[in-house]
């Protein structure tokens, strides 16, 4: 199946895209600082038969929700992201780095009993070969959670959409998805998930979960039950939207593209746009980012959806966190 789009999709498509300036989204998630370590490796260490790093430079970039944030500021929307960070070194890089993207800070509550999340990445030769974690994944405090639940209640108002990242680092619990869905739903905003395997049963109610496919088969078997012979990809997708009471379910399927389950239609395969894969890293943020925007922009969620994948296609093109501008996103709307 190709994935092609006739001459009035193309025109639809950038005019959707043309609308992202004026979407405001709100983002509420686990905050990382991604740290990638570049460099060569020519030879094996003689202490254990490992390659040996020549590290060349050292580059921070906005991770997690932030990366989000980021990619939505790069198709020029406006995101406000809502999370938390520690009192410390990492903490204050990040807080500088999204000031220098222009991205609004009103949103970050400091943490001092809360290391920031760090995720280090080796990169040699356009290849990762390890990466490392410093974190603290417990729930945050009832503390953080009142004063995340006071940004919403003061921004929701003048949001178009609502996006909770679930990175598993403490900021998703079942109480604030609750205030947070009940409040959308007040002021009739949709709300997006990226979500967390573990938590799926969290996100009851919302309009659309974007899980990936190993993500939505585990997520399916904690929230259904366990199975006695592996569902179809079909029977996870209606199954979850109809346990969860989901307006729609978006799931990711890599080289084999995207499918997309929506209350009252079929199932739509979206084959992928995706031509060369260098790196898969935050492609997920990439998806959820221009899935928001294009809602906020009028499309409906199958338009969406294809407009996510489109996204997709190019940021997978890119090594590391990346994301991508309204100019590639345009190109690709026209080739294809």
């Amino acid at each position: 199946m190709k994935n092609t789009l006739t001459t009035f999709e193309k025109r639809r498509f950038i005019e959707i895209a043309e609308g992202f300036s004026k979407a405001h989204i709100l983002v509420i998630g686990d905050f990382i600082l991604d740290q990638f370590v570049w460099g060569n490796v020519s030879r094996i260490s003689p202490e254990a038969p490992v390659p040996v790093v020549d590290v060349k430079r050292e580059s921070f970039m906005p991770g997690g929700s932030l990366n989000v944030a980021n990619n939505i500021r790069s198709l020029q929307g406006v995101a406000y992201p809502c999370g938390v960070v520690g009192r410390d070194l990492f903490g204050r890089m990040l807080l500088k780095a999204i000031r220098q993207q222009g991205i609004d800070t009103g949103g970050i509550i400091y943490d001092s009993s809360r290391p920031t999340t760090v995720k280090t990445r080796v990169i040699a030769h356009s290849q990762q070969m390890v990466r490392f974690d410093r974190e603290k994944t417990e729930d945050i405090s009832s503390e953080n959670l009142t004063q995340i639940l006071k940004f919403v209640r003061q921004r929701i108002r003048s949001m178009d959409v609502v996006i909770l990242e679930d990175y598993g680092k403490g900021v998703m619990q079942p109480f604030l998805l609750r205030e947070v869905v009940k409040l959308a739903k007040k002021f009739g905003k949709p709300v997006l998930v990226d979500p967390k395997e573990k938590h799926f049963n969290y996100y009851r109610g919302v309009t659309c979960i974007t899980p990936n496919r190993k993500e939505a088969f585990g997520g399916y078997e904690r929230t259904i039950g366990p199975w006695e012979k592996p569902p179809s990809l079909e029977q996870v997708g209606w199954n979850l939207m109809k346990k969860l009471k989901l307006a729609s379910v978006l799931i990711t399927l890599g080289e084999d593209g995207m499918a997309l389950f929506e209350k009252g239609h079929k199932i739509t395969q979206i084959p992928t746009a995706a031509r060369e894969v260098y790196d898969v890293s935050g492609a997920g943020d990439t998806v959820i980012a221009t899935l928001a925007l294009s809602l906020a922009a009028g499309a409906k969620m199958q338009e969406a959806a294809k407009m996510a994948n489109l996204a997709a296609g190019i940021v997978v093109g890119k090594l590391g966190t990346a994301t991508i501008t309204p100019e590639e996103l345009e190109e690709a709307i026209r080739k294809v």
